[in-house]
């Protein structure tokens, strides 16, 4: 199931967002405490980790750097009233931003930047699967070719099969090894 973490000192906020997220059945995590949404980063995988620019004690690209640290696949977005342009680089920059959504905010904005995050969370998660399964694969087929080379080396003409032009084997009759004399 995915889920997605909240971040943000105003309880309304959380409510509200939870509210236009619900639909979804996504699996919302909130917290009122940027120190314990860090201690949830390990014990949950989140797709989507959402948090507020200004909080106390913790502004939200400082949060969404460790949140960075901590799950580097997740997508993360800042939620600010204030967007000022040296902010917006520095979030960018040292969190690696998937978005900015602005307070107050339209629902379909934040249902559409949610969905798309979690979309490409999915299409990334989704490309490393494959990407490790052909790395097994190859590696099965690199020990396929290291058996065949090393046979070959021991019984020379061993993985060399003759075949006619419909792709019938073809035995010499004389020595049996296949190969025509």
């Amino acid at each position: 199931m995915i889920k997605i973490q909240l971040v943000d000192d105003e309880p309304h906020v959380l409510s509200a967002l939870q509210r236009v997220l619900r639909p979804h059945r996504w699996e919302i995590h909130t917290f009122d405490d940027a120190q314990v949404a860090l201690e949830a980063l390990t014990q949950h995988d989140y797709a989507v980790i959402v948090a507020d620019y200004k909080m106390p004690h913790l502004n939200g690209i400082t949060y969404l750097q460790f949140a960075k640290q901590r799950q580097p696949h997740a997508m993360r977005m800042v939620l600010s009233a204030h967007g000022d342009r040296q902010s917006m680089m520095q979030a960018i920059n040292q969190a690696e931003i998937y978005r900015f959504l602005s307070k107050p905010w339209e629902d379909y904005e934040i249902e559409t930047a949610i969905t798309a995050a979690i979309e490409l969370y999915q299409l990334r998660h989704e490309n490393q699967r494959l990407l490790e399964q052909v790395r097994r694969q190859n590696d099965a087929l690199q020990r396929q070719q290291d058996e065949l080379l090393r046979l070959e080396r021991e019984n020379p003409g061993l993985t060399r099969v003759l075949r006619d032009d419909d792709g019938a084997v073809l035995i010499d009759e004389q020595d049996g090894t296949g190969a025509h004399g």
